[in-house]
């Protein structure tokens, strides 16, 4: 109770802090400052503003309904540059600080973010991945500002850099984060700011301490820069003469963001204001800013929210269907009627509807008052009252007891909660002992509402069905456990519990495994007897005739006869426990990957399969009458059957439903529910309220550990929550939630997606090859070739019946001559997936030309990736005469699964192997791989004919040294791999320190308008009992940076350093494969 109290009052204190901001308040919330000669400009409600640089009125200079974003300022401050989406993809575009219309400079279709200006003004600076490999990381590239082909910077990576006065240094800001919003991150992406000489490549790290050293701005002698090493992100700066380091400013509550700066002066943001300081020193000024507008994401609009159905169920009979959408409850009419709004509160989340069985009561869960509570209206909406409930946290799918008296739910902690809908009441009557992203735990409570029969995972997390007794408070375990059973349901009958079990659920007890890949899991279904004098409704049948009894006179009154048809409406349901094992039947289907069970009328049942390389499920239907299963439906992805049995909705992706008799088959084209006027009045603010308020509580709710890492919540809830009222548009509070994850210092903790307007996509095309300039014309340089019997490996320019070869001059696109002064992308705007017309020729005459007609992609990542990979490993081939395999593995799901398997198996006759786990970005714990890469040689099996090569024992294997290659673009699983290729003591890792991002999320629900923010939900602890990784990253035992010089020269130095070290443990550790002995005599006699 005191618990519960405290967090109300919260609450009500947090209500009053998200007011909207009056006339009087200076506005927050302006981000990505910059600073020219008389401006300010920065971002705010997804426009770019500008404002004296004193402060004052500022003026919209972009107003598109898509994001403009990174404003920089031209040295003479007469120019802004900006990211743009103006045209349907991110570009760099530039306008006249008075106003304008924007100049777009970049058309590739990879997003181009602007990060400055070069000295002389002439050219915008800007970091893009296009061109790169096997990730798309940025780098550094200038485009003139009279427009053609950008120039790349001799940076290997970088995300944002700072011309010398000079213009022959820059300093740079090496990656783009995964988390940029993770206070205090320790691990490989903390890097420190680096200056590189533009024409030796020479690069130089300023001084560091492990901290994150990030926006480097360069005025005069001094490099500025933003940096943690204080814990908290502070202005810095380093005297390039004297090499000596300076703090600027002190905050300590919450971070600097953005630093620029321009014409003598810094600006930066700080707990959403702005702030500016002079280069030579003094104290940060706070702009006093103040903005007015119409701003029209903001303003409450109606909105069709028929795509934004979360939950549905049916009405007790089936006449209409109740469902959660957006944050709202809505009652759908089967053929009459309309869509009714029942919650109508723009400012709730109102989820999970249950219509009670009586027909009288919907209940649903709503966090009107701060936090959820169970909310019960009749059909209408009226008559609303709140129950509220103990411990407050996120609750789950609420199920009403046949006689409507009572209500079962669950928890975000896995506990299963029973409420007594009269007196208000909540009891606990069970749990479940593991936070796993697949939820069990559901109640199905039996025919005369006595029982409820759920689904829990054991300690050997196998999953057993349980059913506790309402009436005595006692649980009984209904399966042994050597099985992985769940979804029960009650036969309307009483007589009956069905319910699915598989076993051969083996390996995907380790669901968060590698193994667990691909391991198939049928599920059987079974009927339990419930009582042992019910006969088995799978006995034996046999034909017999009937005996047809003399009828007696009854005694009883009609109206007696009709109470009594009235009890037997509701069986009493009752269930012998003592050798209830010997009474589990399996019902005549095969096996099969069944995900879903459902009682019908009496003995009927419906269950969902998962077909192979089938969209959807098949919702099959067996009869105990006919003793057969026949299908129903296919392609669904949802179904529920209404309480009598008799109606049944299903969900076709993505938001059709049909409503038809369960007793028969759909009838196409017929069933289907209009859901045109289902929609709904958006107040965005105070959405935006509950938004942020949701997303707090999922910290305190699902975080892994309870203490937060040491965040203070009431005041994250106190400090972020000021800036609520401040929010004009969905990407300001996406940057409050970002903030807000950010202070539990923690990985994986990202947010994004919500109702965003939508920006027509223009589908660029490219056509997976690099050009050079030659004679004033573009000439292919290099095609990249893919796998053109698979669909996402296409190369435009090699497939067959394709005229294209390296050294042919493109001259024109589509008709559309083409010179070198022209933006080559520019040209295959909107041809992605589109037949285009090349005009190629050995020669730079257009009369010289043939026209080829070409399909281009509309992303050559992939292709330019399978070159990236192909090209170590013939390095490796070469710099090893042979010996050594290479294997890449993207990531740690299915398709580094699926990429080991491909290539590592292929090279097991190598004597040895360089695995490259860099820019691994993670998915399972790889147990797979480890236990393979671990494998002793146990012996021989002899191979008698050929050159009599014997087959290992294991067989598939790589038997001489491994080594791994690592970087900070390793993480999560990526950050698991190296860590336990260590532990095992496989071999050594060459590079840098991994991410050290190792918790996972699952389990967290999603925002209610479509948006998501995690919660990390299990961390790894190492066999010591001591937490590890997290925010430490595994460190390499030989450390390899990949030096701009090098890496220029055509080096991987990374690469090359692994195949050293393997060669030369190959002298020490390789295995020779021993002959077969003697042919062994076994045939004996007695002498």
């Amino acid at each position: 109770m005191c618990r519960r109290t405290e967090i109300v009052l919260l609450v009500v204190v947090l209500l009053l802090l998200v007011l909207p901001a009056g006339a009087d308040e200076q506005t927050r919330l302006f981000r990505n400052p910059a600073i020219g000669e008389r401006h300010v400009a920065f971002v705010y409600a997804n426009d770019i503003w500008v404002v004296d640089r004193g402060g004052g009125d500022a003026r919209r200079l972009t107003t598109f309904h898509g994001a403009e974003t990174e404003p920089h300022f031209s040295p003479d401050g007469m120019t802004v540059a900006f990211s743009g989406q103006y045209d349907g993809n991110t570009d760099v575009y530039i306008v006249p600080v008075t106003g304008g219309e924007p100049k777009r400079l970049t058309w590739h279709p990879t997003a181009d973010t602007v990060s400055g200006w070069t000295g002389d003004g002439n050219s915008v600076l800007f970091n893009s991945g296009r061109i790169n490999a096997p990730r798309p990381w940025p780098r550094l590239w200038t485009i003139s500002v009279d427009g053609g082909m950008p120039t790349q910077l001799p940076i290997p990576r970088a995300v944002d850099g700072a011309y010398s006065p000079d213009g022959k240094q820059i300093a740079y800001e090496k990656l783009n984060v995964w988390d940029g919003e993770w206070r205090n991150h320790r691990g490989g992406q903390a890097q420190p700011i680096r200056v590189l000489d533009l024409k030796s490549h020479a690069e130089q790290d300023l001084p560091w301490e492990g901290s994150n050293d990030i926006a480097p701005v360069w005025i005069d002698d001094s490099i500025f820069f933003l940096s943690d090493r204080d814990w908290a992100m502070n202005v810095w700066s380093y005297d390039t003469g004297s090499q000596e380091l300076e703090q600027r400013t002190h905050f300590k509550e919450m971070d600097c963001k953005r630093l620029e700066g321009g014409a003598g002066r810094l600006v930066f943001e700080n707990g959403g204001h702005l702030y500016t300081m002079d280069v030579t020193g003094g104290k940060a000024k706070k702009l006093d800013v103040t903005v007015r507008g119409d701003f029209p994401a903001a303003r409450p609009h109606w909105e069709d929210v028929s795509t934004m159905i979360a939950d549905f169920e049916l009405s007790p009979t089936g006449k209409r269907a109740v469902m959660e959408a957006r944050g709202e409850i809505f009652t759908i009419p089967g053929e009459k009627g309309d869509i009714r709004n029942l919650s109508r509160d723009s400012g709730a989340a109102d989820r999970r509807p249950s219509w009670s069985p009586d027909g009288q009561k919907i209940a649903w869960f709503s966090d009107r008052g701060g936090e959820y509570a169970l909310v019960l209206t009749d059909q209408f909406g009226d008559d609303r009252r709140t129950i509220e409930l103990p411990d407050p946290t996120f609750f789950y799918t609420p199920v009403w007891s046949p006689d409507s008296q009572s209500l079962a739910y669950g928890d975000a902690d896995r506990n299963l909660w029973i409420v007594d809908i009269e007196s208000g009441k909540s009891k606990k009557i069970g749990t479940e002992g593991f936070a796993h992203p697949v939820r069990l735990i559901y109640p199905e409570w039996s025919p005369d509402s006595r029982w409820i029969a759920y689904a829990k995972r054991l300690p050997s997390q196998y999953a057993a069905v349980v059913i506790y007794s309402v009436e005595d408070g006692t649980s009984h375990q209904l399966t042994d456990g050597l099985s992985n059973a769940h979804s029960p349901a009650w036969d309307v009958g009483g007589k009956q519990l069905y319910f699915l079990a598989s076993t051969d659920y083996g390996l995907n007890v380790g669901w968060l495994d590698m193994s667990s890949i691909n391991q198939r899991v049928n599920n059987s279904i079974y009927v339990a007897v419930l009582d042992r004098e019910s006969p088995s409704p799978l006995a034996l049948e046999s034909d017999d005739e009937e005996v047809v009894e003399e009828e007696t006179e009854s005694e009883d009154t009609d109206e007696e006869s009709d109470d009594d048809e009235e009890a037997d409406d509701v069986p009493e349901v009752t269930i012998d426990f003592d050798g209830i094992d010997q009474r589990v039947l399996a019902l005549g289907v095969p096996a099969r990957p069944y995900t879903g069970l459902s009682a019908g009328v009496e003995d009927t049942v419906f269950y969902a399969e998962a077909i192979d390389n089938q969209p959807g499920v098949t919702l099959h239907r067996y009869s105990f009458e006919s003793r057969e299963a026949e299908v129903v439906t296919s392609g669904i992805v949802g179904f529920d059957l209404s309480d009598d049995g008799m109606k049944l909705l299903v969900r076709r992706p993505p938001n059709a439903f049909t409503l038809f008799d369960a007793v028969g088959a759909p009838t196409p084209g017929e069933g289907a529910l209009d859901l045109s006027a289902m929609r709904m009045k958006v107040d965005p603010a105070a959405e935006w309220k509950q938004l942020f308020l949701e997303s707090w509580r999922f910290q305190r709710d699902y975080f892994y550990v309870d203490n937060v890492h040491g965040l203070d919540l009431e005041w994250a809830r106190k400090a972020y929550g000021e800036w609520v009222s401040h929010v004009r548009h969905r990407a300001d509070l996406t940057y409050v939630l970002d903030i807000l994850g950010g202070e539990t210092a923690v990985g994986h903790s990202f947010t994004g997606g919500g109702d965003t307007p939508d920006v027509e996509t223009v589908p660029g095309g490219l056509l997976g090859a690099d050009f050079d300039i030659d004679r004033g014309r573009f000439r292919i340089d290099k095609i990249y070739n893919g796998e053109n019997w698979n669909p996402g490996l296409k190369s435009p320019l090699s497939g067959p019946g394709i005229d294209a070869a390296v050294g042919d001059y493109l001259l024109a696109v589509n008709d559309v001559e083409l010179k070198a002064g022209d933006n080559l992308y520019r040209l295959f705007d909107r041809t992605a997936g589109s037949r285009t017309r090349l005009s190629l020729s050995k020669s730079t005459k257009m009369a010289d030309a043939r026209q080829v007609t070409v399909v281009p992609v509309a992303n050559d990542g992939g292709l330019r990736t399978r070159d990236w990979v192909e090209s170590n490993r013939r390095r490796v081939d070469k710099l090893s005469d042979g010996k050594l395999a290479y294997v890449w593995i993207p990531d740690t799901g299915g398709g580094g699964y699926t990429s080991f398997n491909r290539n590592f198996f292929a090279q097991q006759h190598k004597k040895g192997a360089i695995i490259d786990e860099r820019y691994n970005h993670g998915g399972s714990i790889a147990d797979y791989i480890v236990d393979l890469l671990s494998r002793d040689l146990l012996g021989y099996f002899n191979n008698p004919i050929g050159d009599r090569q014997p087959f290992t024992a294991p067989n598939a294997a790589i038997w001489g040294p491994k080594v791994m290659l690592i970087n900070e673009m390793s993480g999560s699983g990526g950050d698991m791999l190296p860590y336990m290729f260590r532990k095992k003591e496989i071999g050594p890792l060459v590079g840098t320190r991994t991410w050290g991002g190792l918790v996972g999320i699952w389990d967290v629900p999603g925002l209610i308008d479509g948006g998501f923010i995690t919660a990390p939900r299990g961390g790894f602890y190492d066999t010591e009992g001591n937490w590890a990784v997290e925010n430490e990253g595994v460190p390499p035992d030989v450390h390899v940076e990949q030096t701009a010089k090098l890496v220029n020269q055509g080096h991987d130095p990374q690469l090359e350093t692994a195949v050293e070290i393997a060669l030369e443990l190959l002298k020490t550790e390789g295995i020779q494969l021993l002959p077969q002995p003697e042919d062994p005599v076994r045939t004996r006699r007695p002498k």
